[in-house]
C-alpha cells in the first residue's frame, strides 16, 4: 500500500511512524517519476506491515518539498525514527530501493 503524503499529514504519518518510511517526491508531468511510480507500489506490496510507503506530489504540497530542499525529481527520501536517513535521485532499478530498506529494518 500506498500512502499519499501531503503538507497537512507529513509529521503523522512519516515524522511519527514507528517504522521504515520511503517517501517519493514526484510530479505528474515527469518522465522518470511514473518510472519510479510502479516500482513503488510493488515496494508497498512487498514491505506490507515492515515499512511505509509515501508519496507526495511536489506541484500540490511545496511546503513539505521546501522544508526537505526537494530541488530534482524524483527524488526519495528514506527516514527512520523520524529522521531523514538516507537519499535517492532519479530514477533507479528497484533493487537499489530494496537494499535501501532493508538497511533500515
Amino acid at each position: 500500500m500506498v500512502i499519499e503524503g501531503t503538507d497537512a499529514n507529513f509529521d503523522e504519518i512519516v515524522i511519527n511512524s514507528d517504522k521504515p518510511v520511503l517517501v517519493d517526491f514526484w510530479a505528474e508531468w515527469c518522465g522518470p517519476c511514473r518510472m519510479i511510480g510502479p516500482i513503488v507500489k510493488e515496494l508497498g506490496d512487498d514491505y506490507d506491515g515492515k515499512a511505509i510507503m509515501v508519496k507526495v506530489d511536489v506541484d500540490s504540497n511545496p511546503g513539505i518539498s521546501q522544508r526537505f530542499g526537494i530541488r530534482n525529481i524524483p527524488t526519495i527520501l528514506f527516514f527512520k525514527n523520524g529522521k531523514d536517513v538516507d537519499k535517492q535521485v532519479g530514477a533507479v532499478p528497484k533493487k537499489v530501493l530494496t537494499a535501501k530498506l532493508d538497511a533500515l529494518l
